[in-house]
């Protein structure tokens, strides 16, 4: 069980890491291509975040991915 559990975790982390890097590293370049720091950047980090992620679905998945991830990143 513990094992199983180990797995799952290491599994669950690697996603997150994952999520965070491609946010973070979107969030920094639209910061830099527009020399400001407002919640524009959170919306556009998200929304390309959301696409990257959904974009083996095909452009419907990315492009829901792009809205609700930007949604979500609006909200937060």
């Amino acid at each position: 069980m513990f094992r199983e559990l180990a797995s799952k975790t290491w599994g669950t982390a690697r996603s997150f890491g994952k999520i965070g890097l491609i946010f973070s590293a979107a969030e920094c370049t639209v910061e830099g291509y527009r020399a400001r720091h407002d919640i524009g950047n959170t919306v556009a980090a998200g929304c390309f975040t959301g696409a990257w992620l959904g974009r083996e679905g095909g452009p419907r998945a990315a492009a829901a991915g792009c809205v609700g991830f930007a949604a979500f990143s609006a909200a937060i």
